[in-house]
C-alpha cells in the first residue's frame, strides 16, 4: 500500500461511517414501511450482494494474491496463503453468526407479516412490550458485533482504492438499511417513541467506525505485504459470508426471485464497468 496523506485516511473514516450510519435510514423506513417500499429495498439487496461478490472474487481475493505472490515469490503459494484467509475469514464471520441468538440476529430477514406484526398500531400483536424493548436493545448489540469486521473491511479497502472503498460503503449501507429496520421496529412497538427507535439503530450503526478504527490501530505496526494479505483474504471471506447468508437471503423476503437476481446483475454490472473506468483513470 503506497504512502498515504491524512485526507486519505479521513475520505476512508467517513466512507466507513457513512456505511455504518445507514442503520439510521432502516429506522425511518419501519416507520412507513409499505410493500412498495419492501420491492425496492429487496432490489437494493440484490444490488448490494452483486457489488459485494464482484469485488470479493475480482478485485479483493486478487489483492490477497498479489500481496502474498510478491512476500513469498511463488505464484502457487501465494494463491495458497490467500485462500487459507479467504476461508479462515468465512469461519470467522460464521462463528460470530452463530454466537448470536436467531431470535435477535439482524441477519434473520423480517416477512411484510412479522413487519406489521410489530407495528404499533397493529391491534392483533399479542408480545408484550417489555419483551419487545429486550428484542430491539439486544438486536442493536448483535449488529455491533457484525458490524465490526464489515467497518474495518470497508475502511481498508477505501484506503487501497477509493473507487472499491466507495463501492464498497455503498453496499454495506444498503445491507445496514433493513438491520436499522430490526432494531427499530420493536424498540418502536413497545415505547411508542419514535425518536428513542431512531437512535438505538443509529448507534448500532457505529460498530462499524470503531471497527475500522480499533482494526486499523492494531495492525498499522504490522503494515506490509503479510499484513495486506491477510486483511484481504479475511475481507474477501466475511463479504462473501455476508453476501450469501444475509443478502440474498434478504432480498428474496423483501421481494421475490425477479427482484432478486435483477439487483444481484445490476449489481455486478456497476461494479465492473466502474473498476475498470478507474483503470483507465
Amino acid at each position: 500500500m503506497e504512502t498515504l496523506s491524512l485526507e486519505n485516511y479521513i475520505i476512508a473514516f467517513i466512507l466507513t461511517l457513512f456505511a455504518g450510519l445507514s442503520t439510521s435510514i432502516g429506522a425511518v423506513i419501519a416507520f412507513f414501511s409499505k410493500t412498495k417500499t419492501e420491492k425496492f429495498l429487496s432490489l437494493g439487496l440484490g444490488f448490494s450482494a452483486g457489488v459485494m461478490i464482484y469485488v470479493s472474487f475480482m478485485e479483493i481475493l486478487q489483492k490477497s494474491t498479489e500481496s502474498f505472490t510478491q512476500l513469498v515469490s511463488s505464484e502457487v503459494k501465494g494463491e495458497s496463503l490467500a485462500l487459507f484467509c479467504f476461508f479462515l475469514g468465512i469461519a470467522i464471520i460464521a462463528v460470530i453468526d452463530r454466537l448470536i441468538p436467531k431470535d435477535v440476529n439482524p441477519h434473520e430477514p423480517k416477512s411484510e407479516a412479522q413487519l406489521q406484526e410489530l407495528k404499533p398500531n397493529n391491534k392483533n400483536s399479542v408480545v408484550l412490550n417489555n419483551s419487545l424493548k429486550r428484542t430491539g436493545v439486544f438486536t442493536a448489540l448483535a449488529i455491533g458485533i457484525h458490524n465490526f469486521p464489515e467497518g474495518f473491511a470497508t475502511f481498508i479497502s477505501s484506503l487501497d482504492n477509493l473507487t472499491l472503498g466507495l463501492s464498497i460503503a455503498l453496499a454495506i449501507a444498503i445491507h445496514n438499511i433493513p438491520e436499522g429496520m430490526a432494531v427499530s421496529l420493536p424498540i418502536y412497538h413497545a415505547t411508542g417513541n419514535k425518536k428513542k427507535a431512531f437512535w438505538y439503530a443509529t448507534l448500532s450503526g457505529f460498530a462499524e467506525p470503531i471497527g475500522a478504527i480499533i482494526g486499523f490501530f492494531i495492525l498499522f505496526p504490522f503494515m506490509g505485504e503479510a499484513t495486506l494479505g491477510i486483511t484481504f483474504g479475511l475481507v474477501s471471506g466475511i463479504m462473501i459470508y455476508i453476501s450469501f447468508d444475509e443478502l440474498l437471503p434478504a432480498a428474496r423476503v423483501y421481494g421475490n426471485a425477479h427482484t432478486t437476481i435483477a439487483g444481484l446483475v445490476l449489481g455486478m454490472f456497476v461494479m465492473s464497468i466502474s473498476l475498470m473506468l478507474f483503470k483507465f483513470v
